[in-house]
């Protein structure tokens, strides 16, 4: 009788539930994913992934002052008022601007435009004023 499937019970098929996906998934999955993504945190950064050698060389070194963007009117504007108050302030106008986003990520900035002062993230998320930066500058650079 086991050769036509008679006597074998059925394996309960699992009802797809809302997933956080905006899909529907099976329950089974849904905890594969979340073991998944629990496990990548463990060996990962602050986003998920981990920088590369090159991200990290590029976060250590170069310009003083920095830029994180992808070049849209935002953070040229940020750069624009940087400029205006390292002029302001005397100091090297020098400025440079990142747009690849892994070497933005290795900052672990995940919100551009973002002002990076010294290898220090200072300000992330927002376009600041030249009065802004000028604060900012000087709380950092003393």
């Amino acid at each position: 009788m086991s050769v036509f499937g008679f006597g074998k019970k059925k394996q309960a098929e699992e009802t797809p539930v809302p997933c956080a996906c905006g899909g529907m998934c099976k329950p089974s999955e849904i905890a594969a994913k979340q073991a998944a993504e629990a496990k990548a945190a463990e060996n990962a950064g602050c986003c998920g992934a981990k920088p590369s050698a090159d991200a990290e060389a590029v976060k250590a070194g170069g310009a003083s002052v920095k830029v994180l963007g992808s070049g849209c009117a935002k953070c040229n504007a940020l750069e624009a008022a940087t400029v205006e108050a390292l002029e302001a302030l005397g100091m090297d106008t020098a400025i440079d601007h990142v747009t690849d986003f892994a070497q933005i990520a290795a900052y672990g900035v995940m919100t551009t435009p973002a002002l990076v002062v010294d290898g220090k993230v200072v300000c992330y998320g927002k376009v600041l004023k030249k009065e802004q930066v000028i604060t900012l500058l000087q709380k950092v650079r003393g």
